[in-house]
């Protein structure tokens, strides 16, 4: 690697951390720059885990002020997460991928559908958290699993299971993906750091910039009103699903 090979890894890494956490769109970014600089892609894949465990750290410094009151719900959660987290990086490891190939595109489409027709809710002050229902803990073990796998928009598709089944506004739903995902990353990273092929050359720049960018995403969902964000964030979510689309299905 070059000096400039590392600029590029540090500004993929922060637009990752800003997307990311923004809208659960990090390896749209990162992921292709690693292919770009020659990784083959179960590497770039295991390689953009590692980096993006800062990811999920900026990402939830950033978004303490609407975690408030939400500890119980993310405790009971917080164990569905990581076994997802851990299955998702088992499957990454012993199987091929072409099963999840064609059913990740619609998945996505759905998730960012859900995302921009959801009803608007007027903001409201932190309510205490419910008991989750067995419908989110299912749905979210089997997102983690998809992002401790790959992880291309498992930020859609958490947000939009949270949007639907918490009744919770657009920020909040959003502090919960970032805890979520990073716990379900995280554990997959450990996995890959023990038996999978990771670039560490390739970590430290890149993960300097997520951590970053990372932390400047839910200032952003803060700032921004909330129908134009989701706006984006479903919009973008249908490109990347139109995308992998033609990529499954030609």
């Amino acid at each position: 690697m070059t000096g400039l090979d590392s600029l590029w890894l540090v500004l993929a890494g922060f637009g990752a951390g800003v997307t990311g956490s923004v809208a659960g769109l990090a390896s749209l970014v990162s992921y292709p720059v690693l292919l770009a600089l020659g990784l083959p892609p179960v590497t770039a894949n295991v390689t953009n885990t590692v980096a993006l465990v800062f990811n999920g750290i900026g990402s939830v410094l950033g978004s303490r002020p609407e975690l408030v009151g939400e500890r119980p719900r993310i405790r009971r959660l917080a164990p569905i997460a990581i076994a997802g987290g851990l299955t998702g990086g088992l499957v990454l490891l012993t199987t091929p991928s072409s099963a999840f190939a064609f059913v990740v595109p619609l998945l996505i489409g759905l998730a960012s559908l859900a995302i921009l027709i959801q009803p608007q809710r007027a903001p409201r002050p932190p309510a205490p958290a419910r008991r989750p229902t067995w419908k989110l803990s299912a749905g979210v073990f089997l997102v983690a699993v998809y992002g401790g796998y790959f992880g291309a928009a498992a930020g859609v598709l958490l947000i939009a299971l949270l949007l639907v089944t918490t009744a919770e506004p657009l920020p909040r739903a959003n502090a919960m993906k970032n805890v979520l995902l990073g716990l379900a990353n995280t554990v997959a990273a450990l996995l890959f750091v023990i038996v999978g092929p990771v670039r560490w050359s390739v970590v430290i720049p890149l993960a300097a910039g997520c951590l970053v960018g990372s932390r400047l995403g839910p200032t952003i969902v803060r700032r921004v009103p909330a129908a134009p964000l989701r706006a984006v964030i479903g919009l973008a979510g249908l490109g990347l699903a139109v995308h992998l689309g033609v990529d499954a299905y030609h």
